[in-house]
């Protein structure tokens, strides 16, 4: 009796100690889940393949458990979709009630990887989702099938999104593509205008000059008009004063 009492004490602290351990890795992982979860950026739902941001939040608050699930998804492991989603609705009613605890979670672009963990009866689920819609739970009570699963839909998800991530990529690098355009053809602009005032202000200046030109022939041939008439005035006027003096001497006796 006493050794029967003994095994069960010593089943009882194991108990509390696993569960100690599988709380104190839940925090730990939880406060490591920005450095090593792969959350991209994204903006309004339009337009970005990555979808809404509100999807990169842990699978426990970002909605997920109110979120209706389409039919037929992939579930634990059975042969039917009403099995799997009964697990789907089985873990969405666990993350309600906050029952269970989020160990680790993964994201690449829209697709997430969870491991949640129920300790009052030791089982693990671990979902793989596209934004705030399960595609596969897995129910377990076996860690390390729980960390294969997880590892697995992790690896799935970095597939699943690379087209998605490559799409994000080009649109991000075709509208950096047309800023640079716009900024070339809006400076192409500028220096266009400048050598269009460059070229009306040159063109003015050559008519300009050429009336300049025409301007100084017109006087130089009025001096010379003005200076062979000062000239030809100056001779007469040489002339009417020989003659004016030659009137006034004597006359000869």
């Amino acid at each position: 009796m006493k050794s029967n009492n003994k095994w069960r004490y010593g089943v009882v602290l194991w108990a509390s100690a696993v569960v100690c351990t599988a709380a104190c890795a839940a925090t730990t992982a939880l406060a490591a889940a920005p450095a090593t979860s792969v959350a991209l950026d994204s903006s309004s739902a339009s337009g970005n393949a990555l979808g809404d941001t509100s999807a990169r939040r842990g699978l426990l608050t970002n909605g997920a458990a109110d979120e209706p699930q389409a039919p037929g998804n992939g579930g634990s492991g059975g042969s039917g979709g009403s099995e799997s989603n009964g697990t789907i609705t089985e873990l969405q009613q666990m993350i309600r009630d906050g029952k269970v605890i989020e160990m680790r979670t993964t994201y690449n672009g829209s697709y997430g990887a969870s491991m949640l963990f129920y300790p009052d009866q030791m089982v693990y689920y671990v979902a793989l989702f596209q934004q705030k819609k399960f595609w596969r739970v897995i129910k377990t009570q076996t860690d390390t099938r729980a960390e294969a699963v997880y590892a697995d839909f992790a690896k799935s998800t970095a597939l699943l999104a690379d087209s998605e991530i490559r799409r994000e990529k080009l649109q991000a690098e075709n509208a950096f593509a047309d800023r640079l355009i716009a900024l070339q053809q809006n400076r192409a602009n500028r220096l266009q205008a400048d050598v269009d005032v460059a070229r009306a202000q040159q063109s003015q200046v050559v008519d300009r000059q050429a009336q300049q030109q025409a301007a100084i022939i017109t006087l130089r041939a009025q001096q010379d008009a003005a200076q062979a008439e000062l000239r030809a005035l100056q001779t007469k006027v040489q002339d009417l004063q020989r003659q004016a003096d030659g009137d006034l001497m004597p006359a000869p006796r």
